[in-house]
């Protein structure tokens, strides 16, 4: 039995308490949060996909703490899965990690690329494992289209699209681009690891964007080029009009099929072949978060480091994002150098 301290009770805090409350493996013995609305219970996130932050955890059920780094020294916690602001992951996560705790952390692992690598160097020196909530590597639909290009089964990938879009969630943290960094950032970083984990590090990337809501760019097109590789972009952002919804989909051709997926239009990811009509695939029900969790709880209990997704990964993926801002700022292709 995994006994879990959830720092955080925003949205992700809240979708990873019901990931955890569906579990039998797992007991969340501790919560924290410094809003005593939220530690109450009184205030509570919604989430911005159907299905996210459902509260089906009973906090009178866990020590309630106001301080994560109290929860931290609480010596039942097995695992601290850190769910706070962008800018607090990395000193909560180091202090889980030197008290030897496993680690979970939110995405992005870190404001910033330097910071997201000091996690990196503390985390490889650890005895407690670790993890960043890079939930679209678990998501049904998207694992399926990771196994498949590199099984070879459609043949090669010709091009691959990206797309996640949706309005502004508000909020003064999602206001406030210093903090969150901006759709890009926060949101379209999703699809940076994605194209990452798929194709691997690009040898470049050229961007466009704007902002619009942020001081941070808040729309996001980009171009991850792999010289002779696929074509592969993302478009991601939260600019769009209140009530416009959320979008997340791709489009991805290969050599002797089109596999297409949109998730808020509620149809089956579908497999198009020339001469046969197009094929629905099956999917696992569910979102990406309770199976990265499933994962992870797994890592624990075999003592196995996380291979899906790394510190690194997240940090790596970061690196990209740096440069497509860069790219956005300069108007021409920022190379990637190895770190």
């Amino acid at each position: 039995m995994t006994k879990v301290g959830v720092i955080g009770l925003g949205m992700m805090g809240w979708t990873h308490l019901d990931c955890y409350a569906r579990r039998d493996d797992v007991q969340v013995v501790a919560v924290s949060d410094k809003d005593p609305e939220r530690l109450s219970g009184k205030q509570r996130a919604g989430g911005n996909i159907e299905g996210q932050a459902q509260g089906g955890f009973v906090l009178e059920s866990a020590q309630l703490y106001d301080e994560g780094l109290d929860l931290i020294a609480n010596t039942l916690v097995d695992l601290v899965d850190v769910c706070l602001p962008t800018p607090l992951h990395v000193d909560y996560a180091i202090a889980a990690l030197e008290a030897g705790k496993h680690v979970m952390v939110e995405k992005p692992v870190a404001r910033t690329a330097s910071e997201a690598q000091r996690l990196v160097e503390v985390a490889e020196q650890s005895p407690g494992l670790s993890m960043p909530g890079m939930c679209m590597r678990f998501w049904p639909g998207w694992d399926w289209l990771k196994r498949v290009i590199g099984e070879g089964r459609y043949g090669a990938p010709l091009s691959a699209h990206f797309h996640r879009v949706t309005s502004h969630p508000g909020g003064s943290f999602y206001r406030n681009g210093s903090q969150c960094g901006g759709a890009l950032l926060d949101l379209h970083v999703h699809d940076t690891d994605f194209v990452k984990h798929c194709f691997g590090m690009p040898e470049a990337v050229f961007s466009r964007g704007y902002s619009h809501i942020t001081s941070e760019p808040d729309h996001i097109m980009t171009q991850y080029l792999y010289g002779e590789g696929p074509m592969v972009s993302a478009e991601g952002g939260w600019t769009m009009c209140d009530g416009f919804g959320f979008q997340m989909r791709y489009t991805v051709n290969f050599e002797r099929a089109t596999a297409i997926y949109d998730l808020a239009q509620n149809e089956p990811l579908r497999v198009i072949e020339s001469g046969k009509d197009p094929q629905p695939i099956e999917l696992a029900p569910g979102m990406g978060y309770e199976y990265e969790i499933a994962y992870l709880i797994e890592c624990v209990a075999t003592n196995q480091a996380p291979i899906t997704v790394s510190i690194r990964d997240a940090a790596e993926s970061m690196q990209i994002v740096e440069a497509e801002k860069r790219s956005m700022a300069e108007g021409q292709p920022v190379t990637i150098s190895p770190h």
